[in-house]
Parts: C-alpha cells; structure tokens; sequence
C-alpha cells in the first residue's frame, strides 16, 4: 500500500489544511454519470482545498483504485491554487472504482469510472519483452529510434514548438530529455520556470515546488504521447549551476516521488536515474541504490527504468534496472553486454552527427547512420543526437529546434526495414558479419566496410530466400537475381557499407 495511505503523524494542523477539501471530478461524474477514459489513457480527480501552511509537506493525499478483484495505490500531488490531484492509469477496460484517502481526512466514498478501449495510436506502455527486446501492451512491437535534447522544455515555447514540429517529421521514437533545466558549453540559457518556488533574492524553497514547471514539463510529455514518441526522463544529471544535483537526501526523494506522482501516469514515461551517474560526485552508490529503490516502490506501473554513466558502468544486471542504457561506440562489447546483463541494450550516446569541437559531437552522418546499423544488426539498439555549431547556439542535442544533419532520412529508412520484417531478430553468434535473423526465415547482414565483390553466405538447406542488396546511405534496395539456400555465393557491388537481406521465398 502507498505511504500516502499509511503515514499517520500528528495531523492537527494538517487537518486544518485539508478540512473541506471537496472532490471537483467527483461532483461532474454525479451530474454526467460515469466518466470514460481509454484503455491506458490519463484519469484524473481534482480536488480543492485551503491553501494555508505548507501542503507540499504537511498533506499526504492517493487513491486506491479498483477493478474486479485487484487493487491499484498511487499517490496524488498538490498542485498549486488550493488543489490536489491523483492521476491514474487504467490497463483494464470495464468498470473501475477509486477512494481517496489523507492523512487526517479519508473520503470513504467510493466513485466509479469506465475504462473503454484505447483510441487510434494508443498502443499502451512500452515494456521488456523476449529477453532482448521492446514491445507495446497491446502486443504491438517497438523498435526504439531513439534522439537527444537534453534541455528542449527549458527553451521558451517559440523554440519547443520548433522542436516538436521537427520530432513530427522524423524518424524519432524516443527521446532523452532532462526534467532539470542543464547548464553545459551551448546551453547557458535560464529557463523559463524552476522546479522549487524561488525568493525575490533567487534562493531556492527545497520546500516547495513549483507547479508551473511541472504542468509544462507534462503538457510537453503528452505533447509527445501524441506523436507516439517515448519521453525518456533524466531525473539527474551533473551540469548544473542552480544546486539540483547537490539537493539534500530528503529533498531527492520528495522530489522523486512528486515526480513520479504527476507523470507516472503517462503511458510514454521512462525513468532515467540520471545521464553521467559518475560525474555526480555529490551522491554516492548507495544514494542511486536508493532511487532505484523509491521508483520502484513509487511508481504502480512499473515503467521502463535505466542509467546512464559516463565511464563507470552502473551494474545493469540489478533487477531493478530494466534495460541497459550505455555511453559507447565500442560496438565489439555488443554480445559481452547481452550475455552479462539478459535484457535489452541502448547506445543511448553513441557520440553525435555534428561539427563542435568537443571529440563526442564531431562524427559524420555517414558515421552515424553506420553505427545504427551496426548496434540492429548486432542485437542492440542504438541513439542519435546532433550537434552542429550554430551563431545562436542553438544544438538540437542541448536545446532542440531543427535538424541539419543528413542521417535522419536514413534511420527512416532502416526503421522501415527493421518494422517490416518479423519480429524478434536475434544476432547470429559468431556470424564473420554482424546479422539480426529470425532462424529460419529471415537475416539481415551489414558487411560495414568490408567492399566484397561477391561472398558465400551460410543459410539453412531446408528453405527457399530470395535476396536483396540494401544500400543504408542511398537508401536503395535491389533484389538479387535467383533464390538461395545452403552455401550460396552471392555477386555484391564491390562497395563498403552494403547490407544483404534474405526473407525466405
């Protein structure tokens, strides 16, 4: 059960703070009857109440939700101008009920909803399946694509429109995005709004959050949800000049639990502990040990959950850690990495397509495009971000706005390629070239810069497979004359950088 349901202290004053509080969901769902929300949509109940004293501290406020014989604890929030809320994600369609309880104060009444099936796009979270890989509640598969911008949200909606209209036209699935505003080389920008309520002389309130920051952050989640992209969420990271990454303990874990109650609920939501764990020097192993630990206990869903380092490795094998999330080009580890840890792997930071100075920012686009071909066709899954020097500093990995690389096309293409062939694509070991294959049924080979003229591919006896000859940067596909099997020579073109598809005939 939620300690929001459970933590009893002395509740004078806070019973003060929270007489009247009067459900406003409530009283619409008794004038229009049950209210309806989509299998995996956002339910929420408001609710008002006085505004003295700290509620932030002093009011602990969820819910238990209901249907058929299991039961759901979440926590609500308070959200500023004398309201409360509890947000809820349903995963069953059919009747629900929900009961609000407070530390003081308990609504026994109970209220129904609907839960009726999802609408067009909504697929549900995206979860582990098959070891390796990722796929949707309902079935569906999910092949991450994903990008970088680190600090979109903190950029003014001018730009954050910009970037959302670009996110709208690629090829992009998923995306890294700090919730704490970032100071780093190109990214010297306040932000518009700050997570804890702030002094006239700019000190920080580690008390008090500041709902205006949270509201936007989660207009822009959604936002995303529409489009179908998963917001990866970095609730740490060191480049810092305001003092979140050296908040007090206490200060972590409300802020990790009044995050997770306001944005748990959406289905796109990853939890990324932090991006460059490592260079957080102000918190410890343990520290980390112990946000795992909250989210875990925090969030009803169970959402995708990882960690991100610059050189020390955190132990992605730990249960509570869902997939690894790695700094790398090393793609020769790729198999080291799935054997030690059973679960998916993500070059989450593979180095950028860009032209800065910095070593990690500089790679070509033919680069870029390389190395997602490697990671799909070596068992793992791989991210991009761009970092092209700009007179206003405006990099799409920092700050978002428009892309101006040429790899984004490309990795259209190969999602193209990887979404429409079968489903659960496993390296083949000791493969002389790296191949994602179905046995039996389906190989894709990259040759990388290996330039054959021709090669003899090793395939099974008892099937037909018709070949095509991919070129991943004309984003060409040229099937082959005649159909394979066994040992079978093929003719190639003699060039670097080509891939070999064989789908059985």
């Amino acid at each position: 059960m939620s300690t929001a349901f459970t933590r009893r202290t002395a509740i004078t004053r806070r019973t003060a703070l929270m007489a009247g509080l009067a459900p406003l969901a409530t009283r619409a769902l008794a004038q229009a009857g049950p209210f309806r929300v989509p299998r995996w949509g956002v339910f929420e109940a408001s609710f008002n109440g006085p505004q003295s004293g700290n509620p932030f501290t002093e009011v602990t406020l969820g819910a238990r939700f209901q249907h058929e014989h299991r039961t759901i604890d979440v926590d609500g929030f308070y959200d500023g101008g004398g309201t409360w809320r509890v947000r809820f994600s349903p995963d069953a369609e059919g009747e629900w009920t929900y009961t609000v309880r407070s530390n003081g104060i308990v609504d026994a009444r109970t209220t129904p909803f609907l839960c009726v099936p999802p609408d067009a796009g909504n697929h549900g979270p995206v979860a582990v399946r098959d070891t390796y890989h990722f796929g949707y509640a309902d079935g569906a598969r999910y092949y991450p694509f994903g990008t970088t911008c680190y600090g979109w949200v903190h950029q003014g909606d001018a730009l954050e429109e910009q970037t959302l209209a670009t996110l709208r036209s690629s090829p992009f699935n998923k995306l890294r995005m700090c919730i704490f505003p970032k100071w780093y080389a190109f990214n010297h920008v306040e932000p518009p709004y700050y997570p804890f309520e702030r002094t006239a002389a700019g000190a920080q309130d580690y008390s008090r959050f500041h709902p205006p920051f949270f509201q936007h952050l989660e207009r822009r989640v959604a936002q995303l949800s529409q489009m179908g992209i998963e917001a990866d969420l970095i609730l740490f990271h060191p480049y810092d000049h305001w003092g979140y990454s050296s908040m007090p303990a206490a200060v972590d874990d409300r802020y990790l639990r009044y995050t997770i109650a306001r944005l748990a609920a959406y289905r796109n939501v990853w939890w990324s502990l932090a991006n460059e764990w490592d260079l957080v020097k102000t918190k410890t192993l343990a520290d980390w040990n112990r946000f795992f630990h909250i989210v875990q206990e925090a969030d009803p869903y169970g959402r995708l959950c990882s960690i991100h380092h610059s050189k020390v490795m955190y132990d992605h094998a730990k249960p509570w850690v869902t997939h690894a999330s790695i700094q790398s080009d090393d793609f020769s580890k790729t198999q080291e990495w799935l054997d030690a840890f059973r679960k998916p792997v993500i070059l989450d930071e593979c180095k950028y397509e860009g032209n800065i100075p910095q070593r990690w920012g500089n790679i070509s686009a033919q680069e870029m495009v390389r190395r997602f071909w490697l990671g799909m066709t070596s068992g793992v899954y791989v991210g991009h971000g761009e970092t092209y020097l700009d007179p206003h500093d405006v990099l799409w990995w920092g700050r978002g706005g428009t892309l101006h690389g040429e790899s984004a096309p490309r990795l259209a293409f190969l999602r193209r390629i990887i979404e429409e062939g079968p489903g659960g694509l496993n390296p083949v070991p000791n493969a002389y070239f790296p191949c994602a294959a179905k046995a039996g049924e389906y190989y894709l080979y990259f040759l990388d810069y290996h330039q054959p003229a021709e090669y003899t591919f090793d395939l099974p006896e008892t099937a037909q497979f018709q070949a095509d000859l991919i070129d991943p940067w004309k984003m060409t596909i040229t099937k082959l004359e005649g159909t394979h099997r066994g040992k079978t020579l093929v003719k190639l073109p003699g060039a670097p950088g080509m891939a070999v598809r064989f789908r059985k005939a």
